[in-house]
């Protein structure tokens, strides 16, 4: 029952965070320095687990290819393509729930248990709308960017992962990540991700709205969003990959 009041809960959340804009230079200033905060400052820990990805990707194949029969550019096509289609907008967006959920949920927990929203309350804020819409907006156009920057660097990683360890040349490489290449690929994934930024941001809202108590129980809702952001984001990738791929 208590999963059925929070869905419903959610939801109605959601309706007052789109709502009309009250102030729209606000709102704008606002998402600029969401995308600063949520996007920009993601880009570091991004481009270091997308080398590493990329490159344990590329070795584990090349290591896996007993058969004589299965040519060396299959080590590039296999990377480009785990890289594309699962790696880079799944487990980045896993990874940015935990770095960006838990900032999120902590920041207006934080605002909750002050009583800095119930004072935009009674100053006639819409409180979700101005806290959470810039957040949701920053998130949902940066994190494509993100999520390109790290298919570009895992397969470079890839790249010289084998190729410095001898396992394939340069042609054979550059030959597998260009063969069978498909624009539908980078759709799905930039799909996807854009679903997954929603999702890792409204949820983590939610909790952090919807905090009760003191810093015990900031921490509390913080643990709560990155867990539930990363399971819904499971379950619909999931989904997503019936829809779109299937």
């Amino acid at each position: 029952m208590s999963y059925i009041v929070s869905i419903g809960k959610y939801v109605g959340m959601m309706k007052e965070v789109f709502s009309k804009p009250e102030r729209f230079k606000v709102y704008y200033t606002r998402t600029i320095s969401e995308i600063n905060t949520i996007g920009i400052n993601s880009a570091g820990i991004v481009a270091i687990l997308s080398v590493f990805m990329g490159a344990v990707i590329a070795l584990q194949t090349a290591s896996n290819m007993d058969s004589p029969l299965l040519p060396k550019y299959t080590i590039g096509y296999i990377t480009r393509s785990s890289t594309i289609l699962e790696f880079s907008p799944t487990i980045i967006s896993l990874i940015l729930a935990g770095k960006v959920g838990s900032n999120i949920a902590s920041e207006i927990g934080t605002m909750k248990v002050t009583e800095q929203i119930d004072a935009l309350e009674i100053m006639g804020v819409n409180s979700l709308s101005f806290l959470v819409l810039p957040k949701i907006i920053a998130a949902v156009f940066f994190f494509p960017f993100l999520i390109i920057f790290s298919m570009g660097l895992s397969i470079l990683g890839g790249y010289y992962s084998v190729t410095a360890s001898g396992l394939a040349s340069h042609e054979e490489f550059v030959y597998g990540v260009r063969a069978f290449f498909k624009t539908s690929d980078i759709i799905y994934a930039l799909v996807k991700t854009c679903v997954f930024a929603f999702i890792i941001v409204s949820v983590s809202s939610f909790y952090g709205y919807y905090t009760k108590g003191g810093a015990l129980d900031v921490g509390t809702s913080s643990t709560h969003a990155v867990v539930w952001s990363s399971i819904v984001i499971l379950l619909t990738n999931f989904v997503l990959t019936q829809l779109i791929l299937m």
